[in-house]
Formats: C-alpha cells, structure tokens, sequence
C-alpha cells in the first residue's frame, strides 16, 4: 500500500526541528510516517496520530466523532 508525503504545510502534520511528522494529540514526533499510524481526515485537513492516540481514540474515529469530542 502506497502513502502519499504530506505537503510542507499540511497544519495536521507540524514538522519537527528534523522535518518530521508530529501526532495531531500527544504532539509524539517522529522522522518517518510509521505504517502503525493513523490518518483522519476532517473538513480535508489530515491529522495524524500515533499508535497510543489512535489505540485510546479508535471508537471515536471509527464512530466519525469530531476530534473537539475526543
């Protein structure tokens, strides 16, 4: 499965000091986008979360619940 780079400017994706990615929730940085990592996307801004977020919030993504509820 193919994972598209997010662009520069991409607010659900903050760069790091290392032009990394950052977890959307916990603010977990990373140089990589880890396949174990999950993307929402809401009112077409990406958000990514790391493996921890995304396990304690899974209900909520799946249910389509907006992240403000969380």
């Amino acid at each position: 499965m193919d994972h598209e780079t997010p662009p520069d400017n991409d607010p659900g994706t903050a760069d790091t000091a290392c032009g990394g990615i950052v977890c959307a929730l916990c603010g977990t940085a990373r140089d990589r986008l880890p396949l174990t990592w999950t993307c929402s996307v809401e009112n077409g801004t990406q958000h990514y979360l790391c493996e921890a977020c995304a396990r304690t919030h899974l209900r909520s993504i799946e249910g389509r619940l907006d992240p403000t509820w969380w």
